[in-house]
């Protein structure tokens, strides 16, 4: 069952690119999954696209390889189909979920 705070690889598209890549699940629904993106790039992006990062200290706790972070920049959302044969890698810890919550709630 795939529910909000779980961490799964999946193909992410734009344009006529795209990559298998962590995402987060936000929001689930009867037909689709909103996801956020995470990613390991974060020193090179400007100040305003770091602002809408969200540092997840428990990494490796999560399931991830490297420090990441959830861009909340762009929700998108992806049909349950595209989960069906995904695996689960982890999900975020209990503390990761408060920082995620607050940092929501501090965004302008």
């Amino acid at each position: 069952m795939i529910k909000p705070f779980d961490i799964y690889i999946t193909y992410i598209t734009w344009g006529v690119n795209g990559k298998n890549r962590p995402v987060l699940v936000v929001i689930t629904n009867n037909d689709s999954v909103d996801v956020y993106k995470i990613t390991t790039k974060y020193d090179d992006k400007s100040e305003s696209i770091r602002s809408q990062y969200f540092k997840i200290n428990d990494w490796t706790q999560s399931g991830l390889e490297m420090q990441s972070y959830v861009d909340t920049g762009t929700l998108i959302s992806l049909s349950k189909e595209t989960f069906k044969s995904k695996s689960k890698i982890g999900e975020l810890t209990i503390n990761d979920k408060i920082r995620l919550l607050e940092f929501f709630n501090n965004l302008n």
